[in-house]
């Protein structure tokens, strides 16, 4: 802004020409020095004004403009995410750096650090940072940026005339997936810097390159964990393996070749019984995921079967009738395990909780394993009548060939 000077001598001159001029007539030189009076007046009055706007419009020297975040496009193209929202979790969320004023003369003493933020503030900036700097593809995952810290602090510097700088970022990320929120990784990173104290210039690029930091470590991070990592997984598959191996142990497991004899029946009661005989089967799964391609598969291995130690027959009953009767038992628990393997399907299994929903329905058919053992003795009085005996002997029979298992 120009600035209007009046020049002192100049003024007095004129006054003293108009006097001179007018003073052989004193009338008139009144009237015309009063004039000149009114003249000079106003012009003062119009350099205090521009002086005024002048000054206002001038920066104080112990002052710091705000930061102008540029954005520009990152060295890489994300393939398996896009950031979805930038959520402002920082303790201090006021301005984001401390900085050193210019000083006001080549030479003269550093300032104290004056707080500075960004340019529309902090969040809103680092948000169109993020956004004008990757590019926003939909089909990828969606990923939160949670904003822990973002800080630039500067202090004096050990040379004269220098500052020193320090840029602190910290990130958390995060993936929404069937409208849960996953932890994937956090970064915690920076910058530092030494400028001179008569210029400002190397701050921006230092917190950009910090912001740009952290993305590119996202960015390396999905692309070597996208395709094995259970996290990121798109899809899931579940296959089941019978396991049918007898190791001549303790354990008897269930194949249809293979039924029960009484060389099984090890045992012997804990406590007198009233029974003729008594079979402890049960079932049991186990197996690890497993990621390819970004599948989780899930490869488990079923264990039908009975636990010889824990099983007996008293001499009596050792006959075939007794021996199907018994045979039954582990047969219904074959039949409640093939019921429990089609209950894990893709459709029932979510990719976030889908273990919690296995156990969930192993315990539901744990419990339908149980109530249908009593509902057997019950009905056949444990064997005892024949009738009933031989209607869920025709039951179980069928259910065995709907499952291709007789």
């Amino acid at each position: 802004m120009a600035a209007l000077y009046i020049n002192p001598i100049v003024s007095l001159y004129q006054m003293r020409s108009y006097i001179s001029r007018t003073s052989s007539r004193p009338e008139a030189s009144a009237t015309s020095l009063r004039k000149l009076l009114r003249q000079l007046s106003l012009c003062a009055v119009a350099a205090l004004l521009l002086a005024m706007l002048w000054s206002a419009g001038k920066p104080l020297a112990d002052t710091v403009a705000p930061i102008v975040l540029r954005a520009e496009p990152l060295p890489f193209t994300p393939k398996e995410f896009y950031i979805a929202s930038v959520v402002d979790e920082r303790q201090e969320r006021g301005t984001v750096a401390s900085l050193i004023p210019l000083p006001a003369a080549p030479g003269a003493p550093l300032g104290k650090a004056q707080p500075v933020d960004l340019q529309g503030g902090g969040l809103v900036a680092i948000r169109q940072f993020v956004q004008q700097s990757l590019p926003h593809n939909k089909e990828l995952r969606p990923v939160v940026v949670r904003l822990k810290e973002c800080r630039v602090t500067e202090t004096a510097g050990a040379r004269a005339g220098r500052v020193d700088g320090h840029v602190a970022v910290a990130m958390a990320f995060e993936y929404e997936r069937d409208g849960q929120t996953i932890p994937l990784v956090e970064y915690k990173g920076g910058a530092r810097y030494d400028r001179p104290a008569s210029q400002h210039e190397v701050v921006e690029p230092a917190l950009r390159r910090s912001l740009s930091d952290a993305l590119l470590y996202l960015n390396t991070w999905m692309d070597r964990e996208a395709e094995s990592n259970e996290k990121l997984a798109k899809a899931l598959k579940v296959t089941f393996r019978d396991h049918t191996l007898d190791a001549g142990d303790d354990t008897v497991f269930y194949t249809p070749d293979r039924p029960l004899a009484w060389a099984d029946f090890q045992g012997s009661p804990s406590k007198p019984s009233s029974f003729a005989a008594s079979v402890f089967p049960s079932f049991a799964y186990e197996g690890q995921p497993e990621v390819k391609d970004g599948v989780i598969h899930l490869n488990l291995v079923m264990k039908v079967y009975v636990l010889k130690g824990s099983s007996w027959v008293k001499a009596p009953a050792r006959n075939a009738y007794s021996l199907n009767h018994e045979q039954r038992h582990f047969d219904i628990v074959k039949l409640v395990a093939e019921r429990y393997k089609r209950k894990l399907t893709p459709e029932r299994l979510t990719l976030a909780d889908y273990n919690s929903i296995m156990q969930y329905e192993y315990i539901e058919s744990f419990r339908e394993m149980n109530r249908l053992q009593e509902q057997y003795d019950s009905e056949t009085r444990h064997g005892t009548d024949e009738a009933a005996q031989s209607s869920w002997n025709q039951r179980i029979d069928g259910e065995l060939r709907l499952f291709n298992l007789k």
